[in-house]
């Protein structure tokens, strides 16, 4: 019996010490693969950070572009843009025009808040004397209170005026939930393209922000033009950069601290080694 136990025993160490090379090398490529995957996300977010980075830069660049297009002499209706390239250019410069505005065509931009108050942007086109139209970003009204759909009063001269605006590309847009609305003085978005076919007019590929002219009074419309600065969003990619190097940083103290510092403290402290 003795000898039985004493084959048994020499069968089993002789089986374990044939499985420990196999366990030691699927252990290892576990180990491998761990090694690389915290390496790549390593590498990945820290890719990420730069490209925010990157992208900040580029914001920077743009804002202070047009920031200097900002000071160049206003236009006129002879230099205005009359195609798409032309108005990329001209992103942000200011412009003197004189002509008629079409109150027939003005529509109110919904859910448009200033101050804390939910109001509408009011856009009305200006006809300039060469037959053309520019679609104008006239200011902003507050909504009453229990009526959404009642207009509030402003006031639309009926013979020439003197307008001081900055050029933008279109009035900003919102989510729309459900349908569109697309008829009627209300609405929540308004592109130049349904502007040009709703009126017919020929409208300049762009849109002005009216400013208030200096030493004339504000308000005399019934319009509020203090109107915020472009937000290019500069800070929230830098925050998005912080992110992910904060992440890039927590895998690199995670990788050294179970790859390399804590097998070493417990090797140190381990009595058999």
């Amino acid at each position: 019996m003795t000898i039985f136990m004493a084959r048994d025993c020499s069968s089993a160490t002789a089986g374990a010490t044939a499985q420990e090379p196999g366990a030691r090398r699927r252990s290892g490529r576990i180990v491998g693969l761990a090694w690389m995957a915290a390496l790549l996300m390593i590498a990945l977010t820290a890719r990420l950070g730069f490209w925010q980075l990157d992208r900040a830069a580029q914001k920077q660049a743009l804002q202070a572009q047009q920031a200097q297009r900002g000071q160049l002499p206003a236009l006129d209706a002879a230099t205005l843009a009359r195609t798409p390239e032309q108005s990329v250019a001209q992103l942000q410069r200011t412009v003197r025009l004189q002509g008629r505005w079409a109150p027939e065509a003005t529509v109110f931009l919904d859910n448009r808040p200033m101050a804390g108050q939910v109001g509408f942007h009011v856009l009305t086109p200006l006809r300039l004397d060469d037959g053309s139209a520019v679609l104008v970003q006239r200011g902003w009204v507050p909504r009453h209170r229990l009526q959404r759909d009642l207009l509030p009063p402003v006031h639309t001269p009926d013979g020439p005026v003197s307008l001081l605006a900055r050029v933008i590309a279109e009035p900003s847009r919102l989510r729309e939930l459900g349908e569109p609305v697309l008829t009627g003085p209300i609405r929540q978005n308004l592109d130049l393209a349904t502007a040009a076919r709703e009126t017919g007019l020929t409208l300049r590929p762009l849109v002005l922000l009216q400013l208030d002219a200096p030493g004339q009074p504000s308000g005399t419309d019934g319009l509020r033009r203090d109107w915020p600065a472009p937000d290019f969003g500069i800070e929230r990619h830098h925050g998005y950069a912080l992110q992910w190097f904060a992440l890039s940083a927590l895998g690199s103290g995670l990788l050294l601290w179970f790859g390399w510092l804590r097998p070493r403290l417990s090797s140190r402290n381990d009595p058999e080694t």
